[in-house]
């Protein structure tokens, strides 16, 4: 069993009379690419400033490498490497020399590695930051954080202001990452980008963590989609265990099966001839809207 990178216990922190994270658990173990995922303001900015001992928890343990993220902060940031949502850089500095500062702050710098993510990311390391539109301040955190070898990345919202060409080149970095063994926190509003990536993934709502899972595991508490069409009547289909949303759709019978129930449903569609049949997985943004479905949400 992989040793864990990141224990997160209980982890409570106020902004004034407002709790931002509200007794938090979270565990990273070595190796991973975890999925952290939520709206704005559900606490995950918060969590990861936390992380990086840049603001102190009201209470609870929180350890990264063992260590106490707040009062071993410095020896904890020489083996990270962090990629903020909104990166602000000196206008005055071009991204290249912006770039090499990150990398020799990190102590490792690696130019052949760089050159090639400059390459990557279609890059111009000469202009000055101060020129730089919001997806080119991206790349330039990016290509540090990438450079740069790492035993933990934690990355914010990291494709935040990059073109979908450019997003598909960073899923490839980090793929890269997962096959070096490297750890990594990804947070994103790109959920087909995580359900893509991570390993393992954490809902958080209102501060809390409210379900974590691997894909598998999160679909196999929901239901499946299914499409089907029969020649003979599916007349009895509503009597049937764990069947919802029951749509026609001219000859297409639409409708959702919880997957503990999907093995039966198979066997009772055999028997009515069926002609057409597609079985849909929930995808994980149909996860995570469940959780944000409640009276008063948008």
């Amino acid at each position: 069993m992989n040793k864990s990178i990141v224990e997160i216990k209980k982890l409570t922190k106020k902004f004034g009379k407002f709790t931002a994270l509200d007794e938090l658990n979270l565990e990273i173990s070595e190796g991973e690419v975890y999925g952290f995922i939520g709206p704005n303001g559900a606490g995950k900015t918060t969590t990861i400033r936390v992380l990086l001992g840049i603001l102190q928890a009201n209470s609870g343990k929180i350890k990264v490498f063992g260590k106490d993220a707040w009062e071993d902060s410095v020896e904890i940031h020489k083996r990270i490497a962090y990629v903020p949502g909104d990166v602000n850089l000196w206008d005055n500095l071009t991204g290249g020399e912006v770039i090499d500062l990150f990398i020799n702050l990190q102590g490792i710098h690696n130019e052949k590695r760089k050159e090639e993510l400059i390459k990557k990311f279609d890059f111009d390391p000469s202009k000055k930051c101060g020129t730089y539109s919001k997806g080119n301040r991206q790349k330039v955190a990016l290509i540090a954080a990438l450079s740069s070898d790492a035993d933990f990345y934690i990355l914010d919202e990291p494709t935040s202001g990059l073109d979908p060409l450019m997003e598909e080149v960073f899923k490839e970095c980090i793929l890269e990452l997962k096959k070096q063994h490297k750890t990594v926190l990804l947070s994103s509003h790109i959920l087909s980008e995580v359900e893509e990536l991570c390993d393992k993934i954490s809902i958080i709502r209102g501060g809390k963590i409210i379900e974590t899972g691997t894909m598998k595991e999160l679909r196999y508490l929901h239901r499946t989609v299914i499409n089907v069409e029969t020649n003979k009547e599916l007349k009895d289909l509503e009597k049937q265990n764990g069947i919802y949303d029951i749509e026609h759709h001219g000859d297409v019978v639409q409708f959702s099966v919880e997957n503990s129930e999907l093995g039966a449903i198979i066997n009772y569609l055999g028997k009515h001839e069926v002609t057409h049949l597609t079985c849909t997985p929930p995808s994980l943004e149909e996860l995570f809207m469940t959780h944000y479905k409640s009276d008063g949400d948008s």
